[in-house]
């Protein structure tokens, strides 16, 4: 080929000499043989690709159809149960009920009822018509020792940072939260003016970088965090402890993204990639943790504190209760994020093979609190993968009191899935910092249809709810979900994640599927304690030691 490319080059040049007399007829020709000619001859002698150094000109079509590949994968060639992360029918419900277009459905499902996975929920004969007036189901978050409950609704703006998103994204979820009536949860890149700007309820996450409130050394700070933590606007505290996206490996926000004004507001170098850390520095410990809880609910001036976590070994969560019970602190609520989470830049093998998938840590979660008597104290936030009103009845039977929603809200903002969020490219305007694609998002409409979306899908969830015979999403139950387990069998939920006993993980017995946790589990550590049991006499002795 490369013979041959040179063959072609000579006869080019002097079929342009021979030309030469007729010029005026052959300028378009040489407006594209030269280009291509010089953009060969670079391929023919480079050495960083063996198949452009083999194939002149010809062998980058391959690198033109792999760009091209999602593009036409996802307008020409999806089915509406097709496409990745996000299939195609809940990004068309999404965008249909943002907008207030027709969102019904012709001639029955597309999905197919007896695969195995496929879940419904059970409608009841007692079924009856909800009021025209369609309310906005709240629910309180704050335990005993919190001064200042907040009213949430059961759908709200999951965590995603300024600098991840752009100032106009930020400000149109946070308009639409306001007309909502729905929390708008910073993400853990701080709490800029954008958020602050329209007036929606703020739930302010502190990551481990401690964005906004974080010293000269990156340590929390709580001078800053203070007097951030009590404007008005802002009415719970998240700690994130890791995310579903990449859970123990810490956010990331490209040096491109981090433009002077990012940085002055998580208080970090402009133009760097800013690594949070994995872990937190200001605690270090279960115990520790809780009375970084109650330091946090005292500089708030009494808010509701909580945590975010995806789910990794079971028994750490039962750590943290223990220490819960050990320092007689509790947190207002939990959020937990499913291993499915989305983000805009993550590796591959965290996104794909790292974390509990939402419905088993949610299970884990709610199990354990109740095992230990913690759970009406405590609210529980489901993250992960949510659009639809289903995904949120599905959760909140689990035991879910609230849902979270990232990439909904991002499709209702006008996110179409391109996949190039990392790239500071979006198209949308959504996921980048430059100014010419943050232009073409107007805050007026996309806030409407944030709002709308919401509306539209809480709605929902109480024509479902009233449709199984309940007049309260807080009344929903496993009992009220099914899952086909093989092409011939079903199960409820409350079969396939049974019910705990509340009080049951005070003291032995354990149920079975608990005893490993409990004995691994301890208040003044992370990590699990490594038990090795030794015969000595007849006697069983028991060594135990930290594993490190």
């Amino acid at each position: 080929m490369r013979t041959k490319f040179v063959v072609f080059s000579i006869l080019s040049l002097l079929t342009v000499i021979f030309l030469y007399p007729v010029w005026h007829s052959i300028q378009w020709i040489l407006i594209i043989l030269i280009p291509a000619l010089f953009i060969g001859y670079i391929d023919l002698f480079q050495k960083s690709h063996s198949l452009r150094r083999n194939f002149p000109l010809i062998g980058r079509g391959r690198w033109i159809m792999e760009r091209l590949r999602p593009f036409v994968r996802q307008y020409f060639m999806e089915s509406e149960t097709d496409g990745s992360p996000t299939n195609r029918m809940f990004r068309s419900v999404v965008y249909q009920r943002a907008k207030g277009d027709l969102d019904t459905n012709p001639l029955g499902t597309k999905m197919d009822t007896y695969r195995i996975g496929y879940e419904w929920m059970s409608h009841s004969m007692a079924a009856f018509h909800i009021k025209d007036k369609h309310p906005n189901p709240r629910v309180t978050v704050g335990g005993p020792q919190c001064s200042k409950p907040y009213s949430a609704s059961i759908l709200n703006i999951s965590a995603m940072s300024f600098g991840a998103l752009s100032n106009q994204a930020i400000r149109a979820l946070n308009a639409g939260a306001k007309k909502g009536g729905f929390y708008h949860n910073t993400g853990e890149g701080g709490c800029s003016p954008y958020h602050l700007e329209n007036g929606g309820d703020i739930v302010w996450q502190i990551g481990t970088g401690y964005f906004g409130c974080r010293d000269s050394e990156g340590n929390f700070c709580d001078a800053t965090f203070a007097k951030m933590a009590q404007n008005d606007a802002i009415k719970m505290i998240e700690i994130k402890l890791s995310q579903g996206a990449k859970p123990g490996h810490g956010g990331i926000l490209p040096a491109v993204k981090n433009s002077e004004e990012i940085a002055a507001i998580r208080h970090v170098e402009p133009y760097t990639t800013v690594n949070s850390p994995p872990g937190h520095s200001a605690f270090s410990t279960p115990i520790e943790m809780m009375y970084f809880i109650q330091k946090l609910r005292t500089l708030s001036g009494g808010k509701p504190i909580g945590f975010k976590f995806c789910m990794g070994r079971p028994g750490e969560f039962v750590a943290l209760c223990k220490a819960m019970l050990s320092t007689g602190i509790q947190p207002d609520f939990i959020t937990v994020d499913g291993g499915e989470g989305g983000t805009g830049a993550a590796p591959l093998e965290f996104s794909n093979s790292v974390g509990m998938p939402l419905k088993d840590a949610l299970v884990a979660v709610c199990d354990s609190l109740t095992g230990f008597g913690l759970k009406a104290q405590i609210k529980i936030i489901a993250a992960g993968k949510i659009y639809t009103a289903f995904h949120l009845v599905k959760h909140l039977s689990i035991g879910a009191d609230i849902c979270n929603s990232a990439r909904g809200m991002m499709l209702a903002l006008g996110c179409v899935q391109s996949l190039i969020c990392n790239t500071n490219q979006c198209p949308t305007g959504i996921a980048t910092q430059k100014q010419s694609l943050t232009k073409g998002l107007v805050v007026s409409d996309k806030s409407e249809r944030v709002a709308r979306f919401h509306q539209e899908t809480v709605k929902t969830v109480m024509e479902i709810v009233s449709a199984g015979g309940l007049s309260e999403p807080n009344q929903l139950n496993r009992t009220h979900i099914y899952r086909r387990i093989s092409e011939f069998a079903i199960q409820r939920y409350d079969e396939i994640y049974p019910y705990c006993e509340t009080g049951n993980l005070l003291e032995p017995p354990y149920p079975k599927r608990f005893q490993q946790q409990m004995r691994e589990a301890t208040a003044e550590s992370f990590m699990p304690v490594y038990c090795i049991g030794k015969h000595d006499k007849g006697l069983h002795e028991i060594e135990c030691e930290t594993i490190i």
